[in-house]
């Protein structure tokens, strides 16, 4: 029997001093839940503050994420996710971290789900993130004090991509920067290219376009345990 992956989700639904809505960006969840499900396994969903999470980007005339918000199971799992306390990481395989801005603002100093994600990865599991879901993973240290992402081939949002939307002032601190202050060898493509990096049964994600790409490769991580 498959073990269960989890998808981390924000619970923050305010960008920055903008006015504007966020929240977890729909396709980053949509494209990766079809990769993996239609590969048999079951997916769990846990956000700081349970309950339902808010959505961004929300798009039902692209085909997967119309699957996915009409699917009855997971329209269940969508309203009623987990809160961290919750969760027995010896029941998941995989933990990937759902895109969008609001990840920026309450995931990185979680340390609930980063002792999670630790307990997952140290567990011979795999650990994933797209786009401003690797701010997740920027404070997450190992047992032996190293950070998770140091010397790991990995990528993200671009601070030109956070540029080029006008909010590099908004958000608390830009993930490719942080990133490599942390010691990882970060990569990048051209603005809005999708990206997907896998290094050391860790998957990593440059922006939307790159979502499925990275639910491929968890899956093919997955494969080789």
């Amino acid at each position: 029997m498959k073990k269960k992956i989890l998808f981390v989700l924000t619970s923050h639904g305010e960008l920055g001093n903008t006015g504007k809505t966020t929240g977890y960006h729909l396709q980053e969840l949509s494209h990766p839940w079809k990769v993996l499900t239609d590969a048999g396994y079951e997916i769990d969903f846990v956000s700081p503050k349970g309950g339902e999470p808010p959505v961004d980007f929300f798009d039902l005339s692209e085909p997967t994420n119309k699957e996915f918000w009409e699917n009855e199971t997971y329209k269940q799992k969508r309203e009623n996710t987990f809160v961290p306390s919750e969760i027995k990481t010896e029941d998941y395989t995989a933990v990937y971290y759902v895109g969008g801005h609001g990840t920026v603002y309450d995931l990185p100093d979680h340390t609930e789900l980063q002792e999670i994600t630790r307990k997952i990865y140290e567990n011979n599991g795999v650990v994933g993130a797209v786009c401003h879901g690797p701010s997740g993973l920027v404070n997450i240290k190992l047992s032996n004090g190293q950070y998770l992402v140091a010397d790991k081939k990995v990528n993200s949002f671009t601070n030109e991509e956070e540029r080029e939307m006008q909010l590099e002032n908004e958000v608390p601190f830009l993930i490719e920067t942080t990133m490599i202050e942390r010691g990882a060898k970060w990569e990048g493509s051209g603005k809005w290219q999708p990206h997907v990096t896998a290094d050391q049964r860790l998957v990593t994600g440059q922006n939307p376009f790159s979502a499925k790409g990275v639910g491929e490769a968890i899956l093919n991580e997955l494969q080789k345990l």
